[in-house]
């Protein structure tokens, strides 16, 4: 496999300006993609059912035959491939690892798809998978566009930065999403193998990102960052690498910490990082205290959301056959028998999985761990930096809490008050009332009757807090706010706050 500089360039790059000519000439580009497909065969597709694809594909033309090409994975007469993929010469495509040549036919080497997160269509190179034929993947594959990569695109602020690192970049779909929103985009990992193949990627997407060989953070030691993206191999098992893509070669969720605690280190002042990540539960300790002393005790503010935890057994099978195995083959069981006897020497009852958002700022380290299971549609990317605003603002309320009292506020548009009624003695009589947000993360908070009359008389041009509270005394046959009364206030606001749900007007 080549080295990786500035003038290195493999001959799967080098095809790769021919190749995004014949890509934009048939129009494989994700919208056309899927309207040649229609809705129903394109989600076969996604559930690695080829039939309802490949019926579409024979009535769409040369788009139909890359279709079988590079994503179902046919086998097809080569006068038919080179008509497609024209001006790539057939000879040319074989000899950059693009193409194979089988018993007169003509197969990819290598999977190519279209995506659009936003950005328009980009064209990731990666290895083939098994949705569409069986096999066993080797231990330097590349991944391509998978529903880990996928969430982390979705889940990664695009505002405008600087420089973005790309800390173990795979096939190099973060680095190419990033290139849409930096000046400068660089690129590193320990495979060559992925290197290659993100190298090609960039090319394909007419796309200048600097790629970096080795192994964690010692090919950008001393350097720093506006915003660093990681999807590591943060697989939790025994301490072995089967795959690099998702082994670490660490115990256990050690990966995931080397990254968190680590990743600091790279950022500029007011860098941010996101980061993909899984952590043990474990019998005695909770999730919240371990993540947490990953991080240094000063110069980060943190948000860590848990988006899944799942069970061991679960969770080894889900891994097992993502690599290609057979969970009922002997081999696989004795994988099993092996990942889940490490478990339970460890003590671990469960593997939490979510994102790790970081912000440097001169100050102690803050930190807010949470659970966020439930179903949403809205990116979390923008959300994080706006928590950091909210954050930031709220660290100025405990420094001087009369920041708060003269401050005005407004509900947020997106809030919405409900009330349940429960079941009771005399019928539908509990009731609990809630304020929730219904975009970003959608919160919800329960609240007591003096917050709904609170939030009722929030304005931009309004009274500020410590008036307000004032006035509800009133309302309830005070002459002045109770001192307990008005701190619990205070807390109520900055939560809602740290959440969104109201903001500082």
């Amino acid at each position: 496999m080549p080295a990786y500089g500035s003038t290195t360039v493999s001959p799967l790059t080098a095809l790769c300006p021919a190749l995004r000519i014949a890509l934009t000439r048939v129009g494989y580009d994700a919208d056309t993609l899927l309207e040649a497909l229609g809705t129903d065969a394109h989600s076969a597709l996604g559930r690695g059912e080829p039939v309802p694809a490949r019926r579409a594909a024979r009535s769409a033309g040369e788009l139909g035959v890359l279709i079988r090409l590079l994503l179902l994975g046919d086998a097809l007469d080569e006068p038919q491939v080179a008509a497609a993929l024209a001006p790539v010469r057939m000879d040319d495509a074989v000899a950059a690892g693009l193409l194979i040549r089988e018993r007169g036919l003509v197969r990819a080497a290598l999977d190519l798809r279209p995506i659009d997160v936003g950005a328009g269509t980009r064209w990731i190179l990666s290895d083939l998978d098994d949705s569409m034929h069986r096999r066993v993947l080797t231990e330097d594959h590349v991944l391509g566009v998978g529903h880990a990569s996928l969430s982390l695109l979705r889940a990664t602020p695009t505002a405008r930065a600087g420089s973005v690192l790309d800390l173990g970049t795979g096939c190099g779909v973060q680095a190419v999403h990033a290139a849409s929103y930096a000046e400068k985009v660089t690129a590193t990992d320990v495979n060559p193998r992925a290197l290659w193949l993100a190298q090609a990627t960039a090319a394909l997407n007419d796309l200048d990102i600097e790629l970096v060989e080795g192994s964690w953070f010692e090919p950008v030691a001393g350097r720093r960052f506006d915003r660093v993206v990681a999807n590591p191999p943060f697989v939790v098992g025994p301490a072995r690498i089967e795959h690099t893509y998702r082994d670490s070669g660490l115990a256990l969720d050690g990966a995931s910490e080397l990254v968190i605690s680590r990743t600091p280190e790279l950022l500029a002042p007011a860098g941010t990082a996101a980061v993909l990540a899984a952590w043990v539960h474990l019998e005695n300790q909770d999730w919240r205290q371990r993540v947490s002393g990953w991080l240094p005790g000063h110069g980060i503010d943190a948000w860590i959301v848990q988006r899944d935890v799942a069970d061991p057994a679960l969770y080894v099978g889900t891994w097992l056959r993502d690599a290609g195995a057979d969970p009922r083959s002997r081999e696989s069981q004795e994988r099993a028998e092996t990942w889940l006897r490490a478990f339970d020497d460890a003590g671990v009852t469960g593997i939490g999985f979510g994102f790790v958002y970081l912000r440097a700022h001169d100050g102690p380290t803050e930190l807010l761990a949470e659970d966020l299971t439930h179903g949403f549609e809205d990116p979390l990317g923008a959300e994080a930096l706006d928590y950091f605003e909210r954050s930031a603002w709220l660290r100025g309320v405990a420094a001087d809490p009369s920041v708060a009292w003269r401050s005005r506020y407004r509900v947020d548009p997106a809030t919405a008050l409900e009330r349940v009624y429960l079941p009771g003695e005399q019928g539908w009589d509990q009731q609990i009332a809630r304020v929730h947000r219904g975009g970003g993360p959608r919160w919800q908070h329960e609240v007591d009757e003096a917050t709904v009359s609170l939030l009722a008389g929030m304005r931009p041009d309004g009274l500020p807090l410590y008036e307000l509270i004032e006035l509800l005394a009133l309302s309830q046959g005070s002459d002045q706010a109770d001192p307990e009364f008005t701190e619990a206030a205070l807390g109520v606001v900055t939560g809602l706050v740290r959440h969104g749900l109201v903001r500082p007007a």
